[in-house]
């Protein structure tokens, strides 16, 4: 599910003009993750450096598994990239993109990037073979966090249109490599397995950034967030604090988030991880650190003028600005949580959500409230054959139990 957003060019809504090339810039919201990634000037568009396999799955999932497609951000293109790509030659590349790219109309107005796709080659079901590097092969650590690519995917940024975006990364899975992995790194992503808490819970926070996590301002960067890096989910979350750790992310009075409002969002966030774990019990595939990345609006008062705003409205808009599906809770829930009208502070309930089950056809323009996605898939293939990803699913399981009892 994408963050509500317009599903269309309301009478409100304004020409969103083409970003210059001055005004592509660093993606400083990545929590984790690989660096180089960079974004438009308002944010709409991420732009991630990747391989081509990963393209293909973007690719294969669109054309072939829609329910998963509907976990994954919203995927734009491709861009070209090679040792003289500057912000100018990205820009050029992208007026012309989503021309050929399936995705509804809607979009291709408001986002105003018509990238140049050319004719997709049919999309066919098959595993892609890839060379097993020998054990003997000595493996160095990519310290600078940048990979080597001549791609670059384009999707839509699921932390856009929030004022104030809490985020968290989640990386799935006890085994973390893919099987052309070098043995030397197969034995340190084993040892940070073993160490941490994907061993029992099948994930580890892998990065965090919490609106007015800390009452210490020094402890805040230039725009309020106190941030998590990876060392923290490595060294400082265990079995024995996990949940008190993700009650950092979810509850904060300091930004607004009681603990009425926080367990709303826990809970809104417990159902989509169900919907997640339902379509991979469905889909035979592999992925080795991917991770779930969590958004939700971190400023309690815009969080609650969200929440109101989108209760008050009459329609709930099934597509959300007119992408494909998201999951059926998010639907629901996402455009208009169930709450008090007096405090706006009570659970959703599943009548409340089965009441919003009937969406409208008409555009409406809904407020940012949550979104969970499913990111990171530079080792990711289709497994026909060989069952569901139980390495991920034990992780997704996993977060569904926390959420579920933050939400009580």
């Amino acid at each position: 599910m994408l963050v509500t957003r317009d599903t269309g060019k309301s009478a409100g809504s304004r020409e969103r003009g083409l970003p210059k090339p001055d005004d592509l810039k660093d993606y400083n919201y990545a929590v984790a993750g690989h660096a180089g990634t960079m974004c438009d000037a308002d944010g709409e568009l991420f732009i991630k450096p990747c391989t081509q396999s990963e393209v293909e799955f973007y690719e294969s999932a669109h054309a072939l598994h829609p329910d998963f497609a509907e976990l994954m951000p919203l995927y734009i293109g491709t861009l070209s990239l090679n040792e003289s790509t500057d912000q100018a030659t990205i820009h050029a590349q992208i007026p012309g993109l989503v021309e050929h790219a399936d995705i509804p109309f809607s979009i291709k107005e408001e986002i105003q990037s018509h990238l140049h796709l050319g004719d997709r080659p049919r999309v066919v079901e098959a595993t892609v073979e890839k060379p097993i590097v020998s054990d003997n092969v000595k493996w160095i650590p990519n310290k600078a966090r940048k990979i080597t690519t001549d791609r670059a995917v384009v999707l839509e940024n699921a932390s856009f249109g929030y004022k104030k975006p809490n985020i968290m990364d989640a990386k799935l899975g006890i085994r973390l490599w893919a099987d052309d992995a070098p043995l030397e790194k197969k034995e340190r992503f084993d040892k940070i397995a073993e160490e941490t808490t994907h061993k029992k819970f099948g994930f580890r926070v892998a990065g965090m950034r919490v609106y007015k996590g800390s009452t210490d301002e020094s402890e805040l960067d230039e725009e309020g967030f106190k941030i998590y890096d990876k060392d923290w989910g490595r060294f400082t979350v265990n079995e024995a604090n996990i949940v008190d750790s993700f009650k950092k992310f979810i509850f904060n009075e300091a930004a607004g988030i009681d603990e009425e409002l926080g367990k709303t969002i826990a809970g809104a966030f417990a159902q989509d991880l169900r919907r997640v774990q339902e379509v991979l019990e469905n889909e035979e595939s592999r992925m080795y650190s991917s991770s779930l990345l969590f958004v939700f609006e971190g400023d309690g008062t815009a969080l609650r003028a969200a929440i109101e705003e989108a209760k008050a409205s009459d329609a709930v808009s099934e597509h959300k600005r007119g992408t494909t599906r998201g999951p059926v809770s998010n639907l629901r829930v996402d455009s208009g949580i169930g709450m008090n009208e007096e405090d706006l502070c009570e659970p959703t309930t599943a009548e409340d959500i089965d009441d919003l089950e009937e969406d409208s056809d008409d555009e409406s323009s809904f407020p940012h409230i949550y979104t969970v996605k499913l990111i990171d898939f530079a080792h990711a293939a289709w497994k026909p054959g060989h069952g569901p990803d139980e390495n991920v699913l034990l992780g997704v399981r996993s977060l569904a139990k926390i959420f579920e009892e933050m939400s009580e």
